[in-house]
C-alpha cells in the first residue's frame, strides 16, 4: 500500500489535459454552451432588453416632461416680467397722481394761509393805526396839559384854544 500513493502521484495528471477524454469533454462543452446560449437568448437577454427599453422610455418621458416644464418656466418668467413691468407702470401712475393731489392740497393750503395772513395783517395794521391814533391823541392831551402848566408856571395866561393850536401845529411838523 505504500506504493499506492506513489502510483497516484505518477498518474496521468490533470483530467482536462488527458487526450483520451478530449472528445467527451468537447461534447459536454458544446452542450453547456448551447444550454447557456438558449438561457441567455430566451430568458436573460429579453429581460435585459425590456429593462433597457423601459429605461429608455423613462428617460425619453423625463426629457419630454423637462422640455414642457422648461417651456412653462419660460412662459411663467415672461408673465412675471410683464406683471412686474405693469406693476412698475401702475406704481409710477400712483406716484404721479399722489404728487398731483399733494400739490393741489398744498396749493389750497397756501392760498388759505395767504388769505389768513392777509386778514391778520390787515387787522394788525388797523390795530396799529388805532394805537397810533390813540397814542397821538394821548400825546396831544399830555402836550396840551404840559403846555398849559408851563405857561401857568411862567406866569402867563393861555387859553385852551391857543394851546391846542400851538400843540397841533407842532405835531404836524
Amino acid at each position: 500500500m505504500a506504493s499506492a500513493p506513489h502510483e497516484a502521484a505518477s498518474g496521468p495528471g490533470l483530467p482536462q489535459l488527458d487526450f483520451t477524454t478530449f472528445a467527451n469533454q468537447i461534447f459536454w462543452l458544446a452542450i453547456a454552451l448551447v444550454v447557456i446560449y438558449f438561457i441567455l437568448t430566451r430568458i436573460a437577454l429579453p429581460r435585459i432588453a425590456t429593462v433597457l427599453a423601459e429605461r429608455q422610455g423613462a428617460i425619453t418621458n423625463d426629457l419630454a416632461a423637462a422640455e414642457d416644464l422648461k417651456a412653462k418656466a419660460v412662459l411663467a418668467e415672461a408673465a412675471y416680467e410683464k406683471a412686474l413691468a405693469d406693476a412698475r407702470t401702475e406704481a409710477q401712475k400712483i406716484i404721479a397722481r399722489t404728487k398731483a393731489e399733494i400739490k393741489a392740497d398744498l396749493d389750497k393750503a397756501l392760498v388759505k394761509a395767504e388769505g389768513e395772513i392777509a386778514a391778520r395783517t390787515k387787522e394788525g395794521e388797523q390795530k396799529i393805526a388805532e394805537i397810533r391814533a390813540s397814542a397821538t391823541e394821548s400825546v396831544k392831551d399830555v402836550a396840551k396839559a404840559t403846555a398849559a402848566e408851563l405857561v401857568a408856571v411862567l406866569g402867563a395866561k393861555a387859553d385852551a384854544r391857543t394851546v391846542t393850536a400851538a400843540v397841533t401845529a407842532r405835531m404836524k411838523g
